[in-house]
């Protein structure tokens, strides 16, 4: 509603001086304004309630503290009352007694990225809301660079036909994350703007992940990110960060003067701490909470309310077998935070830094009626969960339908390979007349500022292979847009298998999502590759010329419409497959490969798919320079 006010602002004069009576006749209020309006005199007693949620011990997370024996007056899906029970004057259609749980606000996810659970939002519904999470402000730079401008309209679609997850897309300010890439999608000021007049619930520019762009006058990047960066505070939207790497003060205080408001890759306490003391608004997942808030707490930090828990990425599996914002609120709990202070991180804050208070995070009249009921708020024990005013799980069973959503081809049918790829694609091929060649090598999350060097030997028919016994395999990142097959590859350490015959491969490569693929053979990373075409994203294993597991993840590469357990399943067997093989650098499943891939700061030098000018595609992403990968 916010983003409406620079519109509202051409008509207001008119309005004005016509006086407030004119063409009163012809005014229509609207949906937002006639709720409101029966909400007062539902709260008056005057108009019947649809639930009265009888004696709940409730969190007041604006007061910080528990108010014993309330009640909750519902009306169709926001609150209309809230006090002392007995105390409200109207009639309920229905009444459900709650004097033995505690009452507390739905979670909200201050920074997550839906496409990382493999969910699409319907199905992420019935994983997270019996987990307590009924909102989510959802960082959308993942499907964003995979379906350009119907990015919006995707993550709204879910909510439209009846699912009460409520989604609050951030727009993706990595679209494309650098210059040096060229996916599905491309944003400016125009388009930023747009969403932001389009919707009410788009509220944020997503993390802003290009640094060097944002602080480098020089940059090739600047004019885009800056552009948006002021499409959103023209419409008085949030601009979320991204500040990996930035621990120095000087760059704290720079990141804080761009105007970024808040961080999620504080890693280290003190870092957390300054950052605070900067004024971002810090969004805290599990890894980095175990360290920071017990150094917040030895601070004496006394103001909790520029933090949040949160998740980022995790994928169905995982959330499964941990939890989603129940695990997190847990999480802070179990270091020490107080409790009312770990509930606050987990609705009120987030709700106040994107200016959505008035609609999530509390349990306060004219707020969606999303409430999860605990039977040990210490140990965020659920019982149950009220979404949107309606039941919506029980002892962590999701209770209502999920819509069946006939999604189209424009993001069922995402890659744009025209060809079968094989084993020739994936060759290395030396100078002629070389017995040995030069190579730069990568490993993933490297931030050097220089690529490693080695020496590899030379076949005989002039080709470079992999070297297992030394801890080297062979990557590439195939373009899935452009519809050119054009491929870049290098050799890699410290990952990917050790098994001969042996490759995977995925769709899922934050953040542009080329494939990737890893391997020790040229045949099975071909077979990888052409698995997850056929599927139109996923996951691929291949072993001996067979695949040995996949996982299909149609919708955009990243999501697929069906059930949790289904998936969940996929997935399981995926690991179990891994888990049977060899893998360099230990057992198991090298998941954090999709992630290997990003081009954020501190990112130094990376692989990507080849673009004019580098046809290798290996470029440092902070500078530009380029380089061979052999020599």
């Amino acid at each position: 509603m916010r983003r409406h006010l620079v519109f509202l602002c051409s008509l207001g004069a008119a309005l004005l001086i016509a006086g407030p009576g004119a063409n009163s006749a012809e005014f229509k209020f609207s949906g937002e304004t006639l709720l409101r309006q029966d909400l007062v005199q539902v709260a008056l007693g005057r108009n019947p309630a649809d639930i009265l949620l009888r004696g709940a011990t409730v969190l007041n997370v604006v007061t910080a503290e528990w108010e014993k024996n309330q009640d909750i007056v519902i009306k169709g899906e926001r609150i209309a009352w809230i006090g002392k029970s007995g105390g409200w004057g109207g009639k309920a259609k229905q009444v459900i007694d709650a004097r033995n749980e505690w009452a507390v606000p739905g979670f909200g996810e201050s920074h997550k990225h839906i496409e990382s659970t493999y969910l699409t939002p319907e199905y992420e519904a019935t994983l997270v809301i019996p987990r307590g999470n009924t909102w989510t402000v959802e960082d959308s730079h993942e499907i964003s660079n995979v379906v350009g401008n119907h990015n919006v309209q995707f993550w709204l679609e879910a909510e439209a036909k009846g699912s009460p997850l409520k989604i609050f897309p951030s727009v993706g300010s990595a679209t494309p994350p650098t210059i040096f890439e060229h996916g599905g999608g491309y944003y400016g000021y125009k388009e930023m703007r747009d969403f932001l007049l389009a919707d009410k619930r788009v509220i944020s520019l997503g993390e802003v992940m290009d640094w060097p762009a944002v602080s480098d006058p020089k940059s090739g990047g600047r004019q885009r990110i800056w552009e948006m960066m002021q499409a959103t505070t023209d419409g008085r939207g949030v601009i979320e960060g991204h500040g990996s790497g930035l621990v120095d003060p000087a760059s704290i205080n720079a990141f804080s003067a761009a105007g970024l408001s808040s961080d999620h890759e504080s890693k280290e306490p003190n870092e957390g701490l300054e950052k605070l003391r900067r004024g971002v608004f810090l969004e805290v997942r599990v890894d980095t909470a175990r360290d920071l808030f017990p150094h917040l707490l030895k601070q004496g930090l006394k103001d909790w309310s520029n933090l949040s828990v949160t998740t980022d990425d995790r994928d169905v599996y995982a959330t499964l077998q941990l939890g989603s914002m129940d695990y997190n609120i847990r999480t802070a709990i179990e270091t020490g935070v107080p409790t009312i202070t770990a509930y606050q991180m987990g609705s009120y804050n987030t709700a106040r830094h994107f200016h959505i208070d008035h609609l999530v995070g509390s349990l306060a009249p004219g707020r969606y009626a999303d409430i999860v009921l605990l039977s040990d708020p210490d140990k965020v024990k659920i019982t149950r969960v009220f979404a949107n005013g309606r039941l919506a799980a029980r002892g962590g069973d999701y209770l209502l339908p999920v819509p069946a959503i006939k999604y189209p081809d424009w993001i069922l049918k995402t890659l744009n390979i025209k060809r079968m790829l094989t084993a020739q694609d994936f060759v290395i091929k030396a100078p002629a007349g070389r017995k040995t060649v030069n190579v730069a090598l990568m490993e993933p999350f490297y931030f050097q500022p220089n690529f490693i060097q080695d020496t590899l030997p030379v076949r005989s028919d002039g080709t470079v292979v992999v070297d297992t016994a030394r801890g080297l395999t062979k990557v590439a990142v195939v373009d899935r847009y452009g519809g050119e097959s054009r491929i870049s590859k290098m050799f890699w350490r410290n990952t990917g298998p050790r098994t001969p015959g042996t490759a995977l491969a995925s769709s899922q490569s934050h953040d542009l999502h080329n494939i990737w693929v890893a391997g020790n053979d040229d045949a099975a990373m071909a077979l990888a590759v052409n698995t997850i075409h056929e599927m139109q994203g996923g996951w691929a294993l291949v072993n001996n010329g067979k695949v040995m597991a996949k996982v299909k993840l149609e919708v955009g590469g990243l999501m697929t419409p069906r059930p949790v357990k289904e998936v969940a399943a996929e997935l399981e067997a995926l690991h179990t497959a891994a888990d049977k093989l060899d893998w360099i650098g230990g057992p198991g499943l090298p998941d954090r490969l999709r992630f290997a891939f990003l081009t954020a700061s501190p990112w130094k030098w990376q692989l990507v798919a080849p673009y004019p000018g580098n046809p290798v595609g290996f470029v440092n992403v902070s500078t530009g320079e380029t380089h061979a990968v052999i020599w």
